[in-house]
């Protein structure tokens, strides 16, 4: 089992700030269509994924165990 993390706006997209999930297997790009597909919002698309506390890349494969944030795009001035 996995638990996904959601941050600012994600959190309220998904009406929750985490929830636990089975994606050990899925590469990042599989675990943000899996999670858009329940949750749905286009910033879980555009989002940062941090695998345990550190970015990740698309095609990083999940764990068992592993917990995923979703931090969505940040900009400022």
């Amino acid at each position: 089992m996995n638990q996904l993390l959601f941050f600012a706006g994600l959190k309220e997209a998904a009406g929750t700030e985490k929830v636990d999930m089975d994606l050990a297997g899925l590469t990042v790009e599989e675990v943000k269509k899996k999670v858009g597909d329940v949750y749905p919002s286009d910033q879980i698309q555009t989002s940062m994924v941090a695998v345990n506390e550190e970015f990740a890349l698309r095609d990083y494969k999940i764990e068992e165990g592993d917990t995923i944030a979703f931090l969505p795009p940040v900009s400022g001035g």
